[in-house]
């Protein structure tokens, strides 16, 4: 019988451990087909075209920057809108709501998290930008602005449920040792159990980061299109296109092989990079965020 259940344990062990390989075999093999197909952009696209304002295939203008300025300027407006939101929400739900209400708001931010990124879309069309159009006076409704709304909406719920769980893992001792030193339940928040779940929080906040900028039907659906580069406040409330709706638009129409392929293919890599970067970022301030908790507990 021991002997039995040492080769289950074994079993399940190497099973476990595979599972973790072949996640990294995958990101290393998706990134080997970017590098694989990307990297000859360099020999066919001079880098003075690369890195212009002009993305213009047809007539082989393949600049770069006003896709990368149109990622970033609606993932950052959507950031600015989504953190407060969705921490505000993860701290309501874990420690202000009552427990009817938890068991309320918990299921419907899940369900807002598994809505398809197309019905966003469609809203967004049909609601979110006719309502901007006359409510701000704008030209079109189909604005960075209007992407930033949508992606801040479809990155909340990934924030809220990480950082309500961060939040949760927080001992209950932390709580009441502030409470018996007379701080009230919004100091006990601000200067216990945040701080104490920072790690959480910064983890929470970076996969609304990794959520929002690696988002396509939404943003290709309610932003324009317009490949312009972004670098002015105004850009904002004007048409943008961003690399994932690049590559969602046009790679159905390329050649394989040609250099609109290959360009097509670079920006995936630059895509991926930015989000490896993210994501090693994210990682470095958890684990010393990590580290700093262990220093002061001990």
């Amino acid at each position: 019988m021991e002997k039995s259940l040492n080769w289950r344990e074994f079993i399940i062990t190497r099973l476990i451990q595979t599972s973790g390989y072949s996640a990294i075999v995958f990101v290393a093999l998706i990134f080997f087909f970017l590098l694989r197909e990307g990297i000859p952009t360099l020999g066919e696209v001079k880098l003075s075209n690369l890195l212009s304002a002009r993305w213009y295939p047809i007539e082989n203008y393949f600049g770069i920057l006003p896709l990368i300025t149109g990622s970033l300027v609606v993932t950052i407006g959507a950031m600015l809108i989504a953190f407060p939101l969705g921490i505000g929400t993860a701290v309501y739900i874990s420690e202000i709501a009552p427990r009817w209400m938890r068991e309320i708001l918990k299921p419907l931010v899940e369900l807002l998290g598994g809505l398809p990124s197309v019905v966003l879309g469609f809203l967004g069309i049909l609601l979110v930008s006719p309502f901007l159009r006359v409510f701000l006076d704008l030209p079109t409704g189909l604005t960075a602005f209007t992407g930033s709304l949508l992606l801040g909406g479809i990155a909340v719920p990934t924030i809220v449920s990480v950082a309500e769980d961060a939040l949760d893992a927080v001992p209950r001792s932390y709580r009441e040792g502030a409470w018996a030193l007379g701080a009230t339940r919004w100091q006990t928040i601000w200067r216990v159990t945040l701080p104490a779940a920072k790690s959480g929080v910064l983890t929470a906040v970076m996969l609304g980061v990794g959520r929002a900028i690696g988002e396509t039907m939404t943003v290709m659906m309610v932003t324009g299109n317009a490949p312009v580069l972004a670098v002015k406040l105004g850009s904002l409330f004007s048409p943008v296109r961003t690399m994932t709706a690049t590559i969602a638009a046009e790679m159905g129409e390329v050649a394989n092989g040609s250099t609109h392929y290959h360009v097509l293919l670079f920006i995936g890599m630059v895509l991926f990079l930015i989000s490896l970067i993210v994501n090693v970022i994210a990682s470095t301030v958890v684990f010393r965020a990590k580290k700093r908790a262990e220093r002061i507990l001990s």
